[in-house]
């Protein structure tokens, strides 16, 4: 057999390799971290602290954050010591470990998003049931299977990966360790990484995007019924900015996981996954801020208590 090298760690090219331009990235992405950081906390801080927000809907959004706060932490603080250092190098252990979190994170949400439409269902298609429906134990174990399938959702995905020789290229034109830039570059037959990528993608994916879907088709149904536009406009407010985030979220990551894999799509891919792992974690506490009338005033009396 001819001798080959193999690669022990892998280059990461991030978005630009101009040094001005890296700096102004640095900064654009420091800021995007800290909100996340600072929006995500303060969600958790004001549900935790707020008597009148210890209800199963604000319980998933605690979660939620903290969700969040782990999935952009999964790749942010390398991306911006790699902006900030000529070294810009991830070891392959790093690279399996930041790829089993990412998938994990990212498990954990779509199954914590799919908690939350339930959560909605009951309260609009069956109010009168909704204290005995969603108690807090039922609650407890919708998170924690939510945490348990992210965890079957990286296992899956990781561990193939440890079979895989690079011997050529060991330069990614990404800023993070992504599963499909990851096995474009090796010299190892990939064929089952990618089955095994796609299919548990597809199969997670439906498990939690069909009952958000079944749900929201039930809640849309319901909401069309009530007579009044004032009560229409009410009963979909507390929904809205749920099915937001679900938008952004299943969008990109479809986009980016189930489409034919390419190397000539390199910036796209940049962009699509700068959406659903910095910009979406960021966008969430804004977005149920904003769109939640109990989140916005119990921050307003947390900040009132501050000044």
């Amino acid at each position: 057999m001819e001798n080959q090298t193999l690669i022990t760690e892998f280059i990461l090219l991030g978005l630009s390799s101009d040094p001005r331009l890296q700096i102004f990235l640095f900064l654009i992405f420091l800021i995007m971290y800290s909100v996340t950081l600072l929006g995500n906390l303060a969600i958790m801080l004001v549900i935790r602290n707020e008597a009148g927000l210890h209800t199963p809907m604000f319980f998933f959004l605690s979660h939620l954050a903290f969700v969040d706060i782990c999935y952009s932490s999964v790749t942010v603080p390398k991306m911006l010591g790699n902006l900030v250092t000529m070294q810009k190098t991830i070891s392959w252990e790093g690279c399996i470990a930041q790829i089993f979190f990412f998938f994990q994170s990212a498990g954990a949400e779509v199954f914590i998003l799919a908690a939350m439409a339930y959560d909605r269902y009951v309260a609009i298609c069956d109010p009168l049931h909704y204290t005995i429906v969603m108690k807090t134990e039922i609650c407890k174990q919708l998170v924690g299977g939510a945490w348990t399938m992210g965890f079957l959702y990286a296992l899956m995905n990781a561990l193939p990966l440890l079979n895989l020789r690079f011997c050529r290229n060991n330069t990614l034109s990404h800023y993070s360790c992504e599963i499909p830039s990851l096995l474009l570059l090796s010299c190892s037959d990939t064929l089952t990484n990618y089955v095994v990528l796609l299919a548990s993608s597809f199969v997670f994916g439906l498990t939690s995007f069909i009952p958000t879907l079944i749900s929201y088709i039930y809640i849309i149904s319901t909401v069309l019924k009530i007579r009044t536009a004032e009560g229409r406009r009410k009963a979909f407010s507390t929904c809205s900015s749920h099915l937001i985030v679900v938008v952004l979220f299943y969008g990109t990551g479809y986009f980016r996981y189930l489409r034919p894999n390419t190397s000539s799509s390199i910036v796209l891919d940049q962009l699509v996954s700068i959406q659903y792992s910095i910009s979406t974690p960021m966008l969430n506490p804004i977005i149920y801020s904003l769109k939640t009338k109990e989140v916005k005033e119990a921050i307003k009396k947390m900040l009132n208590k501050i000044c």
